[in-house]
């Protein structure tokens, strides 16, 4: 997934912003709140970060090119980062950060979700 891509993928999920923040990460939150992280920096791979399921961090920090994200997991957070080949594919990074936004959104105050015109879980 390229730095297009990543920043055009999250800016068409609902009630999204973003900033660029830590130097050059493109970071892109939720009411606020964090759901994906993507720095491409002078790597050769973009380091993709987003939040999982308690379920889908023991599976996936087993997986060749990724990895518990770098301080959040360390701070006992459930957080992935894509960092190297082979990864995930683009479609399976596009539904993780998609249902990284969802978790996210669901932490919001029910409030704040209809402000935001996000579905009430």
């Amino acid at each position: 997934m390229t730095e297009d891509e990543f920043n055009a993928y999250c800016a068409g999920l609902t009630a999204t912003t973003h900033v660029v923040q830590w130097g050059d990460a493109n970071v892109w939150k939720v009411g606020g709140k964090v759901f994906a992280i993507g720095g491409w920096g002078l790597r050769e791979h973009p380091g993709i970060t987003f939040k999982v399921t308690p379920l889908s961090f023991e599976i996936l920090r087993e997986q060749p090119g990724l990895r518990p994200a770098p301080y959040l997991a360390s701070r006992g957070m459930s957080w992935i980062q894509h960092y190297d080949d082979p990864g995930l594919p683009d479609p399976d990074l596009k539904a993780y950060i998609a249902r990284s936004h969802a978790i996210v959104a669901a932490g919001l105050s029910k409030k704040k979700q209809r402000e935001l015109g996000l579905p009430a879980e």
